[in-house]
């Protein structure tokens, strides 16, 4: 909690002592090298890289084990929308914008904003997505932890 604390205190931005948390925490670990490294790996050079705010999003979560990333797409169709997931990124942008011929007519205020984005997620090892589903305005990607037997609660016999 102090993490994100200090996070929201310096407006986003993460400090190398911030970082320095996370090292410290490796010698208390054991298999965890994977995730440190790609938080430093996120992190970078100490702070954190700062994304636009367009689309707005929400992630929410659906149950005990699933996830919804909400994006609002207003203006967009599914057409106009991709969704790629490669190597842990989870990536949501934009195909190329085409004007509308169809609609001749003028406009007099454009206030539904219909420009490129790429917004980008970082998805764990061990989160599954799911799929995609558009509906009035809003992208919903379903994923759900896969929770492998070997880490599932079991009772050691002692010998």
């Amino acid at each position: 909690m102090g993490l994100i604390n200090n996070l929201a205190n310096k407006g986003g931005y993460m400090t190398s002592k911030d970082l320095s948390i996370f090292n410290s925490l490796r010698p208390f670990s054991i298999g965890f090298d994977d995730m440190f490294d790609q938080f430093e790996s996120m992190l970078g050079n100490g702070s954190l890289a700062v994304q636009s705010n367009y689309p707005p999003y929400n992630i929410r979560k659906a149950g005990k084990d699933k996830y919804a990333i909400e994006v609002a797409v207003a203006g967009f169709n599914k057409d106009d929308v991709e969704v790629e997931y490669e190597d842990n990124l989870l990536t949501v942008k934009t195909k190329q914008v085409k004007k509308s011929e169809k609609n001749s007519d003028e406009v007099i205020h454009r206030g539904i904003s219909q420009r490129s984005f790429a917004r980008s997620f970082t998805i764990a090892d061990d989160v599954k997505v799911n799929g995609a589903n558009m509906k009035d305005g809003l992208l919903t990607i379903s994923c759900e932890k896969i929770i492998p037997e070997i880490k599932k609660k079991r009772l050691i016999e002692i010998k």
